[in-house]
């Protein structure tokens, strides 16, 4: 069942207060006089704005009916503080309704301005591969520093229940936060899960359950940090008939249901296995087989979630597949029943392939020790035994190339499905090499500074299913927008791109490919006689990766990583290269980092050859304790300070 919390930010999963009040009467609760006057922050000393009070009222007591009501006051502090709440966007989905949504803002003197009701917008703000998300959008009448602004609203959903997540730390400091949750009452009771809070849920009125926490401090994201609810505050409603199942029973439970379920699904018909045969027909080896029944459901079979044009017949027709068999007669699918195809072909070939259920990376670690599958293991993939291992595979990533997972399921454990008993496995990181940004250039540095030529950009593995994923579904002046804003991030803002292309955006196997042709005035700044320029132009605006000197969470990649950059330069004429030294090699002791430059200059003197090879993540260490964070900051100084490592160009004597 979806959380409707999950939609992750709906205006900041909003909250509720201490106060024994009714709020959702139609009057407002009154503003208090300490509240208007009041100078200072009491949760944080330095906050440009804090929220009085933040409350949400749950109601699930009707069977298909789920109401969320919002109330939030906030006191302005600063300039930047009235700024960040100008304007405001309550975000939502197809699935949700926002009602009653209303606002005012309280002076310092005391006057109260009102939202109109004509002011408040609807917008389209995220349209991207099937997926909508709306705004109900409105500026703040009056907002000024010292003011109080509030506003609460009504989010309304059919069809679904409160499991969902609660969560207490916003953007803002909140001096007392606070969910009141009244359960619908059937045959399965609402429990709840803590992480990371002591909070608790109490009785209150009229069948409702509060829970609260005081002075939360702000959430401040920091570079590179583990997945947010992995480190915030909340707490997770949900219903069931156990309040606290044994471990080992629910797993097991929860695996009988998987494997059962898939036994039909995975049934390798007559028409699989004959297709089967064909494909593999020559195949030497087990990989030889898989990936060629791998490409077959990736590139044969039309998956729908990642179709542009799909009508709607072709959606009924697919929701009402059942097995593997009728994905092949059908030749589309959604991306789950791909991979159902897939397994029942490794099957046919003799494998032993089953489902396996694993979790998000991205947005909270799978615990075994936490019985729900549904906040926990959400997504699935096949495995497949080969010789003594368990292989993960899943056709259904569209992007995602074989041998891999996407980075969101890999570095985890996973439920292999058993007959008897789930097999907990390990799903391996994909090393460094395999997710690649190869980036090449042939370049001509002009007297003047200027500097133009022709790049490729290559991106495979990680780093190529992330490209793709942003612009597979765009339209070429979004692709070419997005292009421009890249090369002018990582190499100038006054990068002019005369010329472009973008390969393989939709390709599932082959890099993303970028190639264009640039002009950069003023790359390299001359003083007097001498020319100053970076070898490494696709660094040249590169930055630190970490600035804080301290850090409250610890240092997490996404997964490991690798870059490659081959470039020429031809150098003006009348100029001789002073000192082509090349930075020294660097190579954390434990290998997980490294970073080598290579610099050479042909016999005349006029073109300069670079070449840098970099990794990160090596040995799959991708997580760094806080305490180490000075470590890891140095270690990424030190690349930085080689990537933008200058060199000098002296302009030769005048002959006599």
């Amino acid at each position: 069942m979806k959380s409707p919390l999950h939609i992750s930010l709906i205006a900041a999963c909003f909250v509720l207060t201490l106060f024994a009040i009714n709020v959702s009467a139609q009057d407002w609760l009154p503003v208090t006089q300490d509240e208007l006057t009041s100078k200072t922050p009491e949760v944080e000393t330095d906050a440009d704005a804090e929220a009085v009070f933040w409350v949400v009222r749950v109601d699930d007591s009707e069977a298909k009916f789920l109401a969320l009501k919002h109330y939030v006051r906030v006191k302005i502090f600063t300039e930047r503080g009235r700024e960040q709440f100008s304007k405001y966007d309550i975000e939502f989905t197809k699935d949700t309704s926002i009602k009653d949504v209303e606002a005012r803002v309280t002076k310092p003197d005391g006057t109260v301005v009102f939202l109109k009701k004509e002011d408040v917008k609807e917008r389209d703000i995220v349209k991207t591969n099937g997926f909508k998300l709306k705004a109900k959008s409105f500026a703040m009448p009056g907002l000024e520093i010292g003011a109080v602004l509030e506003y609460r609203f009504k989010e309304v959903y059919y069809n679904s229940a409160a499991n969902m997540r609660l969560g207490f730390q916003k953007s803002i400091p909140v001096r007392t936060i606070s969910y009141y949750v009244r359960p619908f009452r059937g045959e399965l009771a609402m429990f709840y899960q803590t992480f990371n809070t002591g909070a608790r849920f109490v009785k209150d009125k009229n069948a409702f359950q509060r829970v609260s926490m005081a002075a939360v401090p702000a959430f401040k994201e920091e570079p590179h940090m583990l997945p947010a609810d992995q480190v915030r505050p909340w707490i997770y409603t949900y219903y069931t008939t156990l309040e606290k199942p044994n471990l080992t029973e629910y797993w097991k439970d929860v695996n009988k249901r998987f494997y059962d379920n898939s036994k039909d699904e995975l049934k390798a018909s007559d028409e699989v296995k004959a297709v089967t045969a064909q494909i593999i027909n020559g195949a030497a080896t087990d990989d030889e087989k898989l990936r060629k029944i791998f490409d077959y459901a990736k590139n044969e079979i039309k998956n729908l979630d990642y179709s542009t044009g799909v009508t709607d017949e072709d959606k009924k027709k697919a929701r009402n597949i059942k097995n593997a068999g009728e994905v092949l007669k059908l030749k589309m699918a959604y991306a789950s029943d791909v991979d159902v195809l897939f397994g029942a072909m490794a099957r046919a070939a003799g494998f032993d392939a089953r489902v396996a259920l694993s979790g998000s990376r991205e947005e909270f670690f799978f615990d075994p020790n936490i019985p729900h599958i549904g906040l926990t293991l959400n997504s699935t993939n096949i495995a497949v035994k080969v010789g003594d291992e368990w292989r993960f595979f899943s056709p259904a990533s569209h992007f995602v190339s074989y041998g891999m997972l996407s980075w969101q399921e890999e570095g985890q454990k996973a439920l292999v499905t058993d007959p008897k008993a789930p097999v907990w496995v390990d799903i391996p990181l994909t090393t460094s090499e395999k997710s690649r940004e190869k980036r090449t250039g042939t370049f001509k540095l002009l007297e003047d500074g200027t500097l133009e030529g022709e790049a490729r950009i290559e991106f495979s593995g990680h780093v190529g299913e992330y490209h793709k994923s942003l612009n597979w579904d765009d339209s070429t002046v979004e692709q070419e927008n997005k292009l421009k804003d890249l090369i002018k991030q990582n190499i100038s803002g006054t990068t002019e791109v005369e010329k472009f292309t973008i390969e393989n955006a939709s390709d599932p196997e082959k890099p993303f490919v970028y190639t264009f042709k640039i002009r950069v005035p003023g790359y390299a700044s001359r003083t007097g006689k001498r020319l100053f320029f970076q070898p490494n132009v696709f660094e040249h605006n590169s930055k630190p990766e970490f600035t804080s000197s301290t850090r409250k969470y610890d240092v997490y990649i996404d997964y490991p990583y690798s870059s490659q950059d081959e470039i020429t330069i031809e150098l003006p004429k009348g100029f001789s290269l002073e000192s082509p030294d090349a930075p020294a090699p660097i190579k954390e002791a434990q290998g997980i980092g490294s970073h080598e430059v290579k610099i050479r200059v042909t016999g005349d003197g006029r073109t300069l050859q670079y070449k840098r090879n970099f990794s990160f993540g090596n040995g799959g260490l991708i997580q760094f304790p806080v305490g180490s964070y000075p470590a890891v900051k140095g270690l990424f100084e030190a690349f930085n300070k080689a990537d933008v490592r200058q060199l000098t160009l002296r302009q030769d004597a005048a002959p006599k």
